[in-house]
């Protein structure tokens, strides 16, 4: 069993709400996010397109950061759900270091880093993670990846969006209904 998210991009408008809330239920510092919201464009005017992304750890099949965390801070629930137990957590950074989205995060007041458990225990209480919940447009999703492909359709990038790095070495639990410029080399990000 694989549990992951499910993206949306017809319905994300990059406004940030799950980033938001996930900063709030994880109570992190400012400018600690494990939970990102991007917006990209595509062409010029009056030509443009734009798509969003919203990303945290995507639960990885193979997840380098699980395989080169010297102390086994990091493991696999028995759904799939990469979870990191802090109190095992030196602050080697390896697991920073190694992932390719950026996730997870160091936290050097406290010596030691977190990520994205696709809120564990809430899921375990029979709710969804706060970023699928909080979405306004329901671009969100989370579940067992065999579930969400029956309820959304087998035609699902697997995150080969350009703005991503290649799902070859991670295999990523992530499936998105993408926008066509999504996978252009135009592609900029907005910065506000």
């Amino acid at each position: 069993m694989s549990v992951g998210f499910y993206l949306d991009q017809s319905r994300c408008t990059g406004c940030r709400a799950c980033q938001v809330v996930c900063k709030d239920k994880n109570r992190l510092e400012v400018g600690t996010l494990y939970r990102e919201a991007h917006s990209y464009t595509v062409g010029e005017f009056p030509k443009v397109q734009g798509f969003s992304y919203t990303f945290s750890c995507n639960h990885c099949e193979d997840p380098v950061c699980l395989k080169n965390c010297p102390t086994g801070a990091i493991y696999k629930a028995a759904d799939g759900t990469v979870i990191q137990d802090q109190s095992k957590c030196i602050g080697c950074r390896m697991c920073v270091m190694s992932c390719p989205y950026g996730q997870p995060k160091y936290f050097p007041e406290k010596g030691v880093s977190g990520k994205c458990d696709g809120c564990y225990g809430l899921r375990q209480e029979g709710s969804q993670p706060a970023c699928v919940a909080g979405c306004p447009n329901r671009a969100l999703d989370f579940g067992d990846m065999d579930e969400l492909r029956a309820k959304y359709g087998s035609n699902l990038d697997n995150g080969s969006i350009v703005v991503l790095p290649s799902p070859e070495e991670t295999h990523p639990n992530v499936l998105i209904k993408a926008k066509d410029c999504a996978f252009s080399q135009e592609a900029r990000e907005l910065t506000w």
